[in-house]
């Protein structure tokens, strides 16, 4: 049995629709990018490979406030 992610699916489709020509998109097409990366983020984040990428992102950001300081 094949068992397709459906985070991977929304991926692959979000990156095609980022390498579209700029000038042919309308509202209604950046509309749908930003939902789209908004649904990838809820279906990865609760993933070991969400996790990884947050916990990154904090250390990255209490790197550069400690620079701050």
């Amino acid at each position: 049995m094949l068992t397709v992610s459906v985070a991977l699916v929304l991926a692959i489709i979000l990156v095609l629709l980022l390498f579209r020509r700029v000038q042919a998109r309308s509202r209604i097409d950046q509309t749908m990018v930003i939902l789209l990366a908004l649904v990838l983020g809820v279906l990865i984040a609760p993933t070991g490979l969400g996790q990884a990428i947050v916990n990154g992102m904090a250390q990255i950001s209490q790197g550069i406030s400690r620079i701050g300081q």
